[in-house]
């Protein structure tokens, strides 16, 4: 077992345990606090996937994090409760929406398509705060949490057994997806955008469905954070909230394997250590996040790589998305080796 997988697994173990050993240590809080934590780590890897993997820099992804919210809310206030049909519905919507309109704003390129991105977000943000019936700028409360067969969402610990449960197998598909040649191809277009079109690749198709995968994940957890506040809010939409998933991908780490995750731990984590210590806690959460920019430009998952990595010769070997810059380089050379468009998306052999 690589030691990537073997710490990310030990990750997930102490995870799994923290709701069962938290009461003992009064920390009964901090079950909702890492809850959160897993939901916009699981927005902010979505982003990633656009971001890191795709070289993509759009600054309006929390249009799909929060449609996937007002989705899940506005069932929820038409009488459909159960989860099986609302998160399924959020990401059906997202990633409509997402296809929508990155089949316009993927014809742009540099900071066209960063400000073609923001566009489209602002005008959903204010679609929302319009639908009076449905709280507009107010907000919508749920009138009660999503219904799952045998499992209490409205209780803490089952909840974030859900959401954990969730989290693991996102994350399982992304990896497996940054392994796979759609992952490599993808890469490829991210450093030679050029080179990858005239070896034949669909580069527009490429980049449309990491597109649309980055926006569905992030219409979940969209949906997941509707259940965990029972309120939506137009904020959810705003272009700050795409900025602050940007930082998360950022200082966690841009096309790193665990970056986003990372990222969201850090921000969140910081938010709130500083929010107890003072009410001006934005000023000294911004000096730290220029602090790890400089320090750490490869973000903390960069950073932490080194001592997961066993060589890192055995790391450029595997491509791992998480290796030293140089192997990184390498396994991104290797999509123009990856069989041309139509000869299958399949896993690498």
């Amino acid at each position: 077992m690589r030691r990537t997988t073997m710490w990310a697994w030990l990750g997930v173990a102490a995870l799994a345990a923290f709701p069962l050993v938290a009461p003992m240590l009064d920390l009964d809080f901090y079950i909702s606090f890492v809850r959160r934590v897993l939901i916009f780590a699981l927005a902010a890897a979505g982003l990633n996937l656009v971001l890191g993997y795709g070289g993509m820099v759009a600054l309006g992804h929390a249009a799909f994090f929060g449609a996937g919210a007002y989705t899940a809310a506005i069932l929820n206030a038409s009488g459909v409760q159960s989860a099986l049909a609302a998160w399924p519905a959020a990401i059906a919507v997202a990633a409509l929406l997402a296809w929508a309109t990155g089949a316009i704003s993927l014809r742009t390129r540099g900071v066209y398509f960063i400000m073609i991105t923001l566009a489209f977000a602002q005008m959903l943000y204010y679609v929302v705060i319009s639908l009076r019936q449905y709280g507009g700028e107010d907000g919508l409360n749920l009138t009660a949490p999503a219904s799952l067969p045998g499992v209490d969402l409205g209780a803490d610990v089952p909840f974030y057994y859900v959401v954990l449960l969730l989290f693991i197998v996102i994350t399982l598909l992304f990896n497996r997806l940054a392994d796979a040649r759609f992952g490599a191809a993808l890469q490829g277009v991210r450093e030679n955008e050029s080179r990858m079109g005239a070896l034949g690749y669909p580069v527009y198709r490429l980049k449309l469905t990491a597109y649309v995968l980055g926006a569905g994940v992030a219409g979940l957890a969209g949906a997941l954070l509707a259940n965990h506040n029972l309120f939506v809010s137009p904020n959810l939409l705003h272009w700050t909230q795409s900025a602050n998933l940007l930082i998360m991908v950022l200082v966690g780490g841009m096309g790193l394997r665990y970056g986003g995750v990372a990222g969201a731990a850090v921000m969140l984590s910081l938010e709130e250590a500083l929010r107890q210590w003072t009410e001006y806690w934005h000023l000294p959460l911004g000096l730290l996040l220029l602090v790890v920019v400089f320090a750490a430009p490869r973000g903390f998952a960069g950073l932490l790589a080194p001592l997961f990595a066993p060589s890192r010769r055995n790391a450029s070997t595997r491509g791992d998305a998480s290796a030293p810059p140089a192997a990184a380089t390498r396994a991104d050379a290797r999509a123009s080796d990856v069989p041309a468009a139509g000869e299958g998306q399949g896993g690498r052999p």
